[in-house]
């Protein structure tokens, strides 16, 4: 194990077949936890569905504690590899022009591997006044699911002084990211034959009024100024059991991804009054937003040693996409959270998946200081 580097650890997480669904994080995850525990972590494990556990990996302080935990957080779980054919073999982790390609280089075992190495480092620390703890979840990519069953378990959770998701940007420091809302809008009709539609009503025709009514969507809220706007894109539509009938069902697919400022629960408001009671809302996802204001002393101090390991000091941003920390942050005290890994933001859920090998050594060392500061009392 002390021969182990960021790179190898990746790849051989890569070699784990974690595609959700099924999932199946548990080899992988028990594969972690023999390392950290090898190094005197605690391990402990929420099982949320067969072969699909949570690890919990707690480094306990050497000296009495003078601070609450930091965190680093991480999810075992992919995508599937899509219809299209890989170049390369997505379990192999192959390194190719100093590229590491494989279902999840990126999103995320990149990340959960500079996690891990952050750990070992901080293990080796004599003095350590705060727990370090790892947390790699099952079930991100289906809508967080995994940690939403564990924050039920706040004794396994505790709480935290601050927050590193290692999920993909390019090694850029994100202060948070956007919420999700994924909605699914009902709507019903009454069937008939194909050859009398005017005996029935049209489910779809009800379906594209909504669509239409959707388009230029006002979220009636000024874009923020770091996060950006919220965003509305329809993503699916499914009716009709037959071309010779009149489809009586019709449902569209909602992507909302709302900003600082927003709730969730008031987006769905105002869809509601928008669209009228004669359309259902089932809501398919919730995700609150993270945000950590880049004045708070902990991100000045994560700005600083960015800026020491890359020279140049980072630019303020946020992620598109949501991470673990929608629960995580809440459920543990609300820490100042940060966003970053080594994976390519571009490459998550693509074909022929990679990252650039020369982005791991830097976060695993942006990591390992930031952890560095903060056991130290």
């Amino acid at each position: 194990m002390t021969e182990l580097n960021g790179l190898d650890l990746t790849r051989n997480l890569i070699a784990f077949d974690t595609i959700s669904p099924p999932g199946n994080e548990a080899d992988c995850a028990r594969y972690i936890a023999g390392i950290l525990e090898q190094a005197g972590f605690r391990i402990a494990w929420h099982d949320w569905q067969p072969n699909r556990p949570n690890l919990i990996a707690t480094l306990p302080a050497t000296e009495a504690v003078e601070r609450d935990a930091i965190v680093y957080s991480g999810h075992l779980d992919t995508v599937p590899l899509g219809q299209a054919e890989w170049s390369e073999d997505p379990f192999a982790g192959a390194i190719r022009d100093g590229r590491m390609y494989g279902r999840g280089t990126s999103d995320m075992k990149s990340g959960v591997a500079a996690c891990v190495m952050a750990g070992l480092a901080l293990a080796q620390e004599p003095v350590r006044r705060a727990e370090v703890k790892l947390i790699f979840s099952a079930g991100e990519e289906t809508g967080c699911e995994g940690v939403l069953a564990l924050a039920s378990q706040p004794e396994l959770l505790g709480t935290c002084e601050a927050l590193i998701v290692a999920e993909p940007t390019d090694n850029r420091p994100f202060v948070g990211h956007k919420g999700a809302l994924w909605l699914s809008l009902v709507h019903h009709g009454v069937t008939a034959h194909g050859s009398m539609p005017e005996r029935g009503r049209n489910a779809i025709f009800a379906a594209c009024r909504s669509i239409e009514t959707l388009r230029g969507f006002d979220f009636r809220i000024d874009s923020h100024a770091v996060m950006g706007g919220a965003s509305l894109n329809i993503g699916t539509m499914s009716a009709g059991m037959n071309v010779n009938s009149v489809p009586d069902l019709a449902c569209v697919g909602v992507d909302i991804r709302s900003t600082v400022g927003q709730s969730n629960a008031l987006i769905k408001e105002q869809l509601a009054s928008l669209l009228g009671e004669d359309v259902e809302i089932e809501t398919l996802a919730d995700m609150d937003h993270v945000y950590t204001e880049p004045e708070n002393p902990w991100m000045q101090g994560v700005f600083g040693v960015v800026e020491d390991v890359f020279g140049q000091r980072p630019e303020i941003g946020t992620a598109t996409y949501f991470t673990d920390a929608s629960v995580l942050k809440p459920a543990m005290g609300n820490p100042a959270t940060l966003v970053m890994g080594p994976g390519a933001m571009a490459m998550a859920h693509q074909t022929d998946e990679y990252f650039d090998v020369a982005m791991m050594e830097p976060c695993v060392e942006v990591f390992t200081r930031l952890g560095r500061h903060h056991i130290a009392g």
